[in-house]
């Protein structure tokens, strides 16, 4: 509930600096009111103001935190994986601030990138206070993420389902339940904060017919072609940037003066956009300057995320998927409005990897219900294409060329699945506990092959204790021992045991914690030896479930083979 708060306060901060940045800038009065750079003078300015802002972030990046380069989500999915989920105070100050300066000053982002960053990092701060686990940390970093997207937004389904697939690495109560809270308490300060109701109100009444559905699924189709086509463009434009001659400081600047002859040819393209967003869904717009923003908003966008400045893809992804959307629209029945929806959820869901996002997503921030179906067709058809066509996606592939290769699918754990007894070695050699330290060591040294480890056990079957060949080779060097029994040897030794019913899962942590190779598998109730587990049999279930992904073999229908 603390970080709920925290988040939706940190959202509402931020988008108030990008207001009062973008006033300054552009129109030379101090006001958080949310403007439009569509009224933006064409001048020289317009070209000064991205590079001077650029100027701004490359210093504050060098000198003061590199971490605040790029559009947040990568950077909130990399302190996860080797971070410990631990996020420093400065930058949960600069990280806001550069994609104030940022976008304020003309950069062609969205403000849902950094405010993910900025909640996280409250999250992970809040968290670093107590004694907790790294698992933990990330819960709360992750709650502080869909609570600053929620309150932008208004999008608490899909501030969860985001978090879901792409942040939280796992499906766990422990989890879930935390983030889903932060994201409630959210939504709830929201109607304090900015406004109540969905963010771009839609009404479409949709009724498609029967075959309508295959229209989704080609508008799905084309903007996974446009989303596969823009991530390719992105990192050769970005390994462009990787091989000029000079330190990437001076990148951003670069990149502010694309963005900036950009918004001579059309100023719309400039900040955020969700002007634009809701003329697209409304149809307030004509083909000729929907054309006009699609081509220039991805080509500045590109080049200037490319630069390593700092600013959100997800608005980006809504304008050029809508504009493609409702461009293609005009070809298809029902509203232009409509098939732009289809197309920013399908550009969403496709580019980030994330469909039901996408579609919780454009159903909250529109509120209509009659598109779910479409949309949620479109997204997976978006996705399918983008899997098809690319080994990662807009944010894997930044963590990846930093070398953590990493997945988004999640499946069931066969270590947590399969039991102890179903793996276990029943046919178990052991040494008996009246065997002399003597006999121990001729047989040893007297047998070809040996194991490394063999259990102790007595007459009647009961566990007494472990004894490996190196227990044998220093009792050689003590011949005064010889005439004492193993098991008296070994009553004394701790050693980690399982019983049939523990997951496989709890026998490997038991191995790592007490670095054994081999678990001796006993009764719960008499101590007696069942079996015994090593690594290599850790192995074959591994192999197991390859087997299962690999192995393609019909079983109805299938004409028995003659023996022999």
């Amino acid at each position: 509930m603390i970080i709920g708060t925290g988040g939706a306060l940190a959202a509402w901060a931020l988008v108030s600096l990008i207001s009062l940045v973008t006033n300054l800038v552009w129109f030379g009065h101090w006001s958080i009111v949310p403007s439009s750079l569509a009224g933006a003078p064409r001048s020289v300015w317009m070209v000064a103001a991205p590079v001077i802002g650029g100027l701004v972030i490359g210093l504050m990046a060098r000198f003061g935190s590199e971490k605040i380069r790029g559009h947040g989500i990568p950077e909130a999915i990399e302190a996860i994986l080797i971070g410990g989920s631990r996020m420093s105070p400065k930058v949960a100050l600069l990280k806001p601030l550069s994609s104030a300066i940022s976008i304020g000053t003309g950069g062609p982002f969205g403000a849902e990138g950094p405010i993910i960053m900025t909640g996280g990092a409250i999250g992970s701060l809040f968290a670093q206070f107590f004694d907790m686990s790294s698992a933990e940390r990330k819960t709360l970093l992750v709650a502080g993420a869909a609570a600053g997207m929620t309150a932008i937004f208004g999008s608490p389904i899909a501030a969860v389902m985001l978090a879901v697939e792409l942040l939280l690495f796992e499906w766990k109560p422990r989890s879930f339940i935390p983030v889903a809270v932060a994201a409630s308490v959210s939504v709830c300060w929201r109607p304090f904060i900015f406004t109540e109701g969905p963010l771009f109100p839609t009404d479409f009444h949709v009724h498609l017919e029967w075959w309508g559905i295959l229209l989704c699924v080609v508008m799905g189709v084309i903007s996974g072609l446009q989303s596969g086509l823009l991530t390719t463009l992105l990192y050769r434009i970005e390994d462009a940037f990787e091989k000029l001659p000079f330190h990437w400081m001076w990148w951003p600047a670069i990149g502010g003066l694309i963005v900036g002859l950009g918004g001579l040819i059309e100023p719309r393209a400039l900040g955020v956009g969700y002007d634009i967003i809701s003329d697209l869904l409304n149809s307030h717009m004509v083909a000729r300057a929907i054309i006009a923003v699609l081509v220039v908003k991805a080509g500045i966008w590109l080049v200037a995320l490319s630069s390593g400045t700092s600013g959100g893809v997800l608005a980006p992804l809504l304008i050029l998927g809508g504009a493609l959307g409702w461009l293609v629209g005009l070809a298809f029945p029902g509203e232009p409005g409509f098939w732009a929806l289809l197309g920013m959820a399908a550009m969403m869901g496709g580019t980030m990897r994330a469909p039901l996002t996408g579609a919780f997503f454009a159903f909250e921030i529109t509120g209509d219900s009659s598109v779910m179906v479409p949309l949620l067709v479109a997204t997976v058809s978006a996705y399918a294409v983008t899997v098809l066509l690319l080994r990662r996606s807009i944010l894997t592939e930044k963590v990846a060329r930093r070398g953590q290769h990493i997945t988004r699918e999640y499946g069931v754990d066969p270590f947590e699945l399969t039991r102890a007894s179903e793996i276990m070695i029943q046919s178990v050699e052991t040494l008996s506990a009246t065997m002399t330290v003597a006999e121990a060591c001729a047989f040893f040294s007297g047998r070809e092959k040996t194991h490394r480890i063999y259990p102790v056990t007595t007459e009647d079957g009961k566990l007494e204790g472990i004894v490996t060949r190196g227990d044998a080779l220093r009792w050689q060097t003590s011949p005064e021992l010889g005439g004492q029994t193993v098991g008296e040897r070994v009553s004394d030794s701790s050693i980690p045991v399982g019983h049939p019913d523990d997951t496989v899962g709890f026998i490997a942590d038991l191995m790592l914690s007490t670095d054994s190779a081999r678990i001796p598998i006993v009764h719960a109730g008499d101590g007696k030896l069942l079996g015994l587990i090593a690594r290599k049999d850790l192995l074959r279930l591994r192999s197991s479930l390859r087997t299962a992904e690999l192995d393609r073999r019909p079983y109805l229908g299938r004409r028995n083979q003659p023996s022999g």
